[in-house]
């Protein structure tokens, strides 16, 4: 993992909580819940990754695709979720596959534990009872590590996943230092993050994503910086961090 990638670690308040990693391969998450669970996240990885790369296995596009690909009612849960969460984008089905996994692998953990935060790679599951703060990591942005979403305490889950094209290996066409999605579902998150991401390439382009997130339904709400411009639409409480 290179030094920017791990910038993206310990960026959730958390203090109060066990914390662990669970590894499997490209899949590297970290961990906060009130209950240690790492042996059933674990078995859950396994199980989600073996549903997605059995899947690859028989559609061979479903990993190189970059636009939505159809639905798929046969297949599973984790897949159907990615091929909706690419329609809903416009994008192809693996531009959620961090999220999806932190949101699956945090469904089957949600109900042995009161709260459980799951971030893979920049893409975060979280529920709560308590107020929690996610820190923004932005690349070379002077905004970068000097604010932080304020996510207040929720009886249901939330994702929250950010892109960057400045930032990591994971393909955009875009320049932005960070798109970070809210929803309801880190799947969604992930999926659209990487669509505005996408066309957003230039300070003046920040109108313009928050206008493409505003088109995918399910979005709930976007922050954009490119250098030491940002823009934020919908529920986003932005805090010093």
């Amino acid at each position: 993992m290179e030094a920017a990638e791990k910038t993206y670690r310990n960026m959730v308040s958390g203090e109060d909580l066990l914390f662990y990693e669970v590894n499997v391969r490209e899949t590297e998450l970290l961990i906060r819940s009130d209950v240690l669970l790492r042996d059933e996240a674990l078995a859950a990885v396994h199980s989600f990754r073996g549903h997605i790369e059995a899947y690859i296995d028989r559609h061979p596009d479903f990993l190189t695709s970059l636009a939505p690909l159809p639905e798929d009612d046969f297949s599973p849960a984790i897949v159907r979720a990615m091929l909706g969460a690419g329609k809903e984008a416009g994008v192809g089905p693996m531009a959620a596959v961090a999220g999806a996994i932190a949101e699956f692998v945090g469904r089957k953990l949600e109900g042995l534990c009161r709260d459980v935060i799951i971030e893979n790679g920049g893409d975060i599951f979280l529920k709560s009872r308590r107020e929690r703060r996610v820190g923004i990591f932005a690349g070379d942005s002077p905004l970068s590590e000097r604010i932080a979403l304020k996510i207040p305490p929720a009886g249901k889950a939330i994702g929250i996943c950010t892109s960057s094209g400045t930032v990591g290996h994971s393909l955009s066409f875009g320049k932005a230092d960070a798109v970070c999605v809210l929803s309801g579902s880190a799947t969604l998150s992930d999926a659209a993050a990487t669509a505005v991401g996408n066309v957003v390439k230039r300070r003046a382009d920040i109108v313009r994503g928050i206008e493409r997130a505003r088109q995918i339904p399910g979005v709930q709400g976007i922050l954009i910086i490119v250098g030491d411009q940002m823009g934020l639409w919908g529920e986003m409480e932005i805090v010093r961090s």
